[in-house]
């Protein structure tokens, strides 16, 4: 079946899907739990296929690859916890009284078709279809090739489960091929937004080969900033954190800034527990004066997303030259200071330019099931709609809703009365 053909059974499911109730679509969530657990064999085997038949992966991309026994107890336990979430729809954001007797409300409502593209992860499929349906929208869902089997029976287990308990089937539609994709830029008719998660490169061709709604990042370029009043242990202990605990993820740090009071201090115990890591270190000409056996670093490091254990070093003047190197080279992604000074940290946050920025704890927590959000579609760098890490309520929008009692607009002019109340 062609793309377009899918997009269009995905936009005819979006309606009555969007109108289905919250009790329903909990239902749907805990029966994929069900159906997961109780076909794991077949996933596993599905997997085994995938991982065999890429055998020339790296290390870093095939950890992603894998489908096992935790990782699908770790999905069932986020779908039983999405499905204990509020219902993101028909939240009443504002209501006016325009008039005695007209009323205006703004109320969240699903998006529609969202086209997501996402890494070789197979996980992600379950997090991202779990999403789109607790948030009432229909899902065309296109995976790394190299999880085509795994994310085939994954796919077809979330359709048959959905189905049984009255949703409408054809809200979730995998695609396979590039070719998909590229056909999928062009569906503007049937799809609302798309959410493009993958390298730097290809999340720029999406943005620039499509008229639909993009929500995504193009890279992550993070930064941890070390001012002058930072604690030495904690500098060392946010700083492996943020590089190591999983270096090919888009919110590990790229570089370090530290504050020149500080640096004498600072770099060579954090230096040491980043070298523990085995984490390679390039230095400018300051930090390599502290720590002479740094690699010197040049411009383009401070522009490099390297995904990899890999970490740039540059001394600062101050918190004002840290903010201006975040907002020149940085992604606008996450940012994290660690410091003492509370006036200090307030000051970075507020000027540093990213969706994240974060004081006294690791760029790590930019994820959306740390935020609590259930989970997430993915990471926005965007300033329109959505920002940060994208759950549940990055996956609505609203629509204005009046109810009258025979108004017309002629008389309204005259002397209208204004009553506003918002609720959370």
């Amino acid at each position: 079946m062609s793309t377009l053909e899918l997009a269009r059974k995905a936009k005819l499911a979006s309606i009555p899907l969007s109108d289905t109730a919250v009790e329903l679509r909990n239902r749907a969530l805990l029966a994929m739990a069900e159906a997961l657990q109780e076909r794991a064999s077949e996933i596993v085997a599905a997997n085994q296929i995938d991982l065999e038949a890429s055998a020339e992966l790296g290390d870093a991309l095939r950890k992603r690859l894998v489908f096992n026994d935790k990782k699908l107890a770790d999905v069932v336990a986020g779908l039983k916890a999405l499905a204990g979430l509020p219902d993101p729809i028909g939240r009443v954001m504002t209501r006016t009284e325009l008039a005695e007797g007209l009323h205006l409300q703004r109320v969240s409502c699903p998006i529609g078709v969202i086209g997501i593209i996402f890494e070789a992860r197979p996980d992600a499929l379950v997090q991202i279809s779990s999403l789109c349906l607790k948030s009432g929208n229909a899902v065309l869902l296109k995976g790394g090739r190299e999880a085509l089997h795994t994310n085939r029976i994954l796919a077809e287990v979330i359709r048959e489960a959905t189905v049984s308990v009255g949703i409408p089937g054809d809200w979730i539609q995998l695609l396979e091929t590039r070719e998909d994709v590229n056909e999928m830029l062009h569906l503007n008719e049937y799809i609302d937004l798309i959410v493009p998660r993958g390298s730097n490169s290809f999340v720029k061709y999406i943005m620039e080969n499509t008229t639909i709604p993009v929500l995504g990042h193009s890279a992550g370029i993070c930064h941890l900033y070390l001012d002058a009043s930072a604690e030495s242990r904690m500098a060392a202990k946010i700083a492996v954190d943020a590089k190591s605990q999983a270096p090919a993820t888009c919110n590990t740090i790229e570089t370090l800034l530290v504050h020149q009071e500080a640096a004498g201090r600072l770099l060579p115990v954090v230096c040491e527990a980043l070298r523990q890591a085995k984490v390679e270190l390039r230095g400018d000409e300051a930090s390599r004066r502290i720590v002479p056996d740094l690699l010197p670093a040049t411009e383009e490091d401070w522009s490099t997303e390297y995904l990899s254990l890999v970490l740039s070093i540059k001394v600062v003047a101050d918190v004002q030259e840290a903010v201006d190197h975040i907002n020149r080279y940085g992604s606008h992604h996450t940012d994290a200071i660690v410091t003492q000074d509370a006036a200090t940290a307030r000051f970075f946050q507020r000027r540093v330019d990213s969706a994240d920025v974060f004081w006294n704890a690791s760029t790590r927590f930019a994820d959306g099931f740390r935020f609590g959000l259930g989970a997430e579609v993915g990471i926005s760098t965007s300033k329109i709609h959505s920002r940060g890490p994208v759950g549940l309520e990055g996956l609505t929008i609203y629509k204005w809703l009046i109810d009258g009692s025979g108004d017309t607009v002629a008389p309204f002019a005259e002397g209208t009365r204004k009553f506003t109340h918002r609720t959370e």
